[in-house]
């Protein structure tokens, strides 16, 4: 099937503040070098962002992570979970039309969604609200047949329940996702016959539909109190819109004590700087180090030890790069790592510009065991 970006586009795309955050973060958990690795989830967030995949939006994600516009928009083409084109500014429904689904009713499904919706997949109800599509197995053929909305799975589907969903989601009610028909999970129909100890006690629905039924949330990814989706995108007449809502500002984000320490000085270097300003400049300043940062630094060293350097990629994080820019910082051993301060920490984190990396992943938590000969978790799963 070939796939093409839509005729009509929006003139830009950006990330909302809420947004750009958690793509930062997503980058971050790729070695150095290899920050393209994150095209695939900030397509993914853009798309959830705007309903559908953008042309701008690819060229957005492309500068963010140095990448050529062609090879994002060959990631973007190739994946069918990428939207090209306006979808339902409510819904785009997406029915599962595979072996399992076809003989329990998937065809009933589409004859629904050609009714109620519009004849053609992809193409967009006469109110803009709804669009569907027919997709490949999805993997619930035990709850056959079945649509995915969203993110979630509405499972055990017949004409009739099917409709009634498509009607209380335009009326603007959230639908509850998971089996249709009474169904816990994927127990036989005619209910469980081990294991039914566990039916006491365990929550109201199973985890996938539980966590939707407490977040409220079953149409769109996020309802827009956690990272804004702009909506809808379409005016009457089924034209793309450009118009955008203003996005609520994101909540303060808590800082750790590391950062709350590396605040602080620079909020006291600011303080000095105006003084350092009006003193008068000796003829032989000293020398700046190469790496300046917030925070102290740590002892290093000029080289490993006789016995070798330790592999520092046995740390949950590092890779060969960030293993030599370690190295090249002075740092060969678990030890040294297992020794740094809260200030050292706030030194390393900027000169390895990943902030938050240490903390997050536990370097001196994981080099305090590695140091004694003892293994990690992750040391366990990285030697092989």
């Amino acid at each position: 099937m070939l796939r093409r970006l839509h005729a009509e586009q929006p003139e830009s795309f950006e990330f909302t503040p809420a947004n750009l955050e958690w793509a930062d973060g997503q980058i971050t958990k790729y070695p150095q070098g290899r920050e393209q690795s994150a095209v695939i989830p900030l397509l993914w967030r853009a798309q959830e962002q705007e309903g559908w995949l953008t042309k701008p939006a690819i060229e957005y994600v492309g500068d963010k992570l140095g990448m050529p516009y062609i090879r994002v928009l060959e990631v973007a083409t190739f994946y069918f979970m990428f939207q090209l084109q306006p979808v339902g500014s409510v819904a785009h429904i997406q029915v599962c039309g595979t072996l399992s689904c076809m003989i329990c009713g998937a065809e009933d499904l589409i004859a629904v969604c050609k009714d109620k919706i519009a004849p053609n997949a992809h193409e967009l109800s006469a109110d803009g609200k709804f669009s569907w599509e027919e997709v490949e197995c999805l993997g619930a053929c035990s709850n056959a047949p079945m649509a995915q909305i969203g993110k979630d799975y509405f499972e055990d589907l017949t004409a009739e329940n099917f409709g009634k969903l498509i009607d209380d989601m335009a009326a603007g009610q959230v639908p509850l996702p998971g089996p249709q028909n009474g169904r816990y999970a994927a127990e036989p129909l005619s209910g469980l016959t081990s294991l039914t100890d566990h039916e006491a006690g365990r929550p109201a629905y199973n985890a996938s539909a539980q966590l939707a039924h407490d977040l409220g949330d079953t149409i769109k990814r996020i309802d827009g109190s956690e990272v804004p989706i702009l909506t809808p995108w379409v005016v009457k007449g089924g034209k793309a819109s450009a118009a955008k809502k203003t996005p609520p500002k994101p909540a303060p984000v808590q800082k750790s004590a590391v950062q709350q320490a590396a605040a602080a000085k620079k909020a006291a270097k600011a303080v000095d700087a105006p003084k350092a300003a009006a003193a008068p400049k000796s003829a032989a300043a000293p020398k700046a180090d190469a790496a300046v940062s917030e925070g102290k630094k740590p002892r290093t060293m000029s080289a490993p030890r006789k016995a070798g350097a330790d592999d520092l990629k046995m740390l949950k994080g590092v890779g060969p790069k960030l293993e030599q820019t370690l190295n090249a910082l002075g740092f060969y051993h678990f030890d040294q790592v297992a020794k740094w301060t809260a200030d050292e920490i706030a030194w390393v984190d900027d000169n390895l510009k990943f902030k938050g990396r240490i903390e997050r992943d536990g370097w001196v938590e994981q080099a305090k065991i590695l140091a004694q000969g003892g293994q990690t978790e992750f040391s366990k799963r990285a030697k092989y």
